[in-house]
């Protein structure tokens, strides 16, 4: 697909909402969009203006051409409708709201559907028909596999096959909302004996990117890999949690079930691929000596790969307590990934499946595969077998009860304004 650059990407373009001049995440160069409710009104779709959030259907009769027909749609408690349009619908949108919030001369009827963030409470952006984790990131992989398979970490279909699971979409959790430590069975201390039941001893994060789908393709009808950008609405964060002890007793031989289904959790904002035109970067080249990708997966990857950095930090009940920033655990870039967000829709549907406006994609574990890139606990203390010092003196192996992830991502670049996605954060409850 074509990446272009347009009127809304200038880097020296100002918003009348002042909070948004140089606001980290929320500048008027990017307008994310999300579902927010404000004290008892209806859930609707809003867009993410510095400190505000801006009534997408309030606002639509005083949007410049082009606004008017998308706004309307994000009149529902999901944006489902809006992004099953596609991207020349979110394209007109933000345009039109661009230069509503840029040109002073429409502040008196646009500033009136403007409510402040702060007040105002977020929502699943979709309602989550599917969820496919994949995992793309090789540097996790690798650190996995080691863990079990030191002297072949990788399995031999790895380097073929985009590698995913079908995961639980009921339990998909916007930003905020308490994660409680799931139960289940653990591995025998034995060979052959009965296995322990109970919480989780084991409790992961797993820092990774989330891909929505807008427009979907029908049953049978597989989307080619070049012209799979033109069904993904929009990236956010993702914090794919994992009860290893549960995972390491169940998983085989068919994957991931009780260890996974408890919860996942997304941030609210879903920056558009219009808003990461800027971005774009190429696809890591492959290791030399890996497979070239089978037909079905070959594309153009000089643009393919997102220029977007993440981090995780932790918070305990003691630091709060005690007034403490955050720590930050680890950062890294989504470049990790080995194969490209095309490839990951091309494959899903190569054998026909009908991917839903709506639909997640988790990109995996994104692992930098340098020294304090590491994207879950389970890698930071090599499988529990050492423990991690937080700056007050605690220390943590796996999560504890009342502990708070915290997950960022952000895009930078000489000449561009810096756009974030806001926070995915979760606390653990027992």
């Amino acid at each position: 697909m074509t990446i272009e650059l347009d009127f809304t990407h200038d880097a020296n373009a100002t918003s009348w909402v002042e909070s948004a001049n140089g606001h980290p995440d929320f500048p008027v160069q990017n307008l994310p969009i999300g579902v927010f409710s404000h004290g008892d009104s209806a859930r609707r779709g809003g867009v993410a203006i510095g400190d505000f959030i801006l009534d997408l259907p309030g606002v639509a009769t005083a949007l410049p051409e082009g606004g008017y027909d998308a706004a309307l749609l994000g009149n529902a408690p999901v944006l489902n409708a809006l992004f099953a349009e596609g991207r020349d619908m979110l394209f007109s949108l933000r345009g039109a709201v661009f230069t509503a919030l840029t040109d002073a001369s429409f502040r008196e009827d646009v500033e009136p559907h403007l409510y402040p963030a702060s007040e105002c409470t977020m929502h699943l952006p979709f309602l989550v028909h599917d969820y496919t984790d994949f995992y793309t990131g090789i540097h996790h992989a690798v650190n996995i596999g080691s863990l079990f398979r030191p002297d072949n970490p990788l399995l031999p279909n790895y380097k073929h096959v985009p590698i995913g699971y079908h995961g639980r979409s009921s339990s998909i959790c916007v930003s905020g909302t308490d994660v409680k430590r799931p139960t289940g069975q653990q591995k025998p201390a034995e060979e052959g004996g009965t296995p322990e039941f109970g919480p989780s001893k084991r409790l992961d994060y797993e820092l990774e990117m989330a891909i929505w789908i807008g427009q979907g393709n029908d049953l049978g009808d597989p989307i080619p890999v070049g012209e799979a950008e033109e069904h993904i609405a929009g990236i956010s964060i993702l914090n794919d949690w994992s009860a290893r002890d549960i995972q390491a007793w169940e998983y085989q031989p068919l994957g991931p079930f009780l260890a996974k289904n408890f919860a996942s959790t997304v941030s609210p904002w879903v920056v558009t691929m219009d808003a990461l035109a800027p971005f774009r970067t190429a696809q890591p080249a492959r290791a030399e000596g890996d497979p070239e990708p089978l037909p079905y997966l070959q594309h153009d990857t000089s643009h393919a790969a997102f220029g977007i950095q993440m981090e995780v930090l932790i918070t305990t009940p003691k630091m709060r307590e005690a007034g403490a920033e955050p720590h930050r655990l680890s950062h890294g870039p989504m470049t990790a990934m080995y194969w490209t967000a095309a490839q990951l829709i091309a494959h899903h549907s190569v054998g026909g499946c009908n991917m839903q406006p709506g639909d997640l994609l988790g990109t995996g574990t994104l692992t930098s595969g340098e020294e304090g890139g590491e994207g879950s606990l389970i890698e930071l203390t090599e499988g529990g077998k050492k423990s991690i010092s937080l700056p007050n003196g605690e220390e943590r192996k796996f999560l504890e009860d009342g502990d708070e992830v915290i997950m960022r991502a952000y895009a930078e670049k000489d000449g561009y304004a810096r756009i974030g996605m806001g926070e995915c954060r979760a606390r653990i409850v027992g």
